[in-house]
């Protein structure tokens, strides 16, 4: 499932207008937490200062943040996709 907030931090709740507060409430990068939905780093630094996320991405960013699929059904996906 999805990764715990860092010891003594409260995890924000997921949304994709806080979405850089939750993750860094989580204790990951910006290349840790986009990379696991295939974005890039700067892409990810983009969105998280403002720039509209695409809608496939942002839906599967909230699957993930609200717990319905975790870090191996991404995997899986994403190893999928580039075959």
């Amino acid at each position: 499932m999805s990764k715990l907030p860092a010891p003594g931090k409260k995890q924000p709740k997921p949304s994709l207008g806080n979405i850089k507060a939750v993750r860094l409430a989580r204790g990951e990068n910006q290349m840790q937490f986009w990379s696991r939905l295939g974005v890039t780093q700067s892409g990810g630094s983009r969105y998280e200062a403002g720039r509209g996320i695409p809608q496939p991405t942002g839906i599967l960013a909230m699957l993930y943040l609200t717990g319905a699929i975790d870090d191996a059904a991404l995997a899986k996906a994403k190893k999928a996709a580039k075959a």
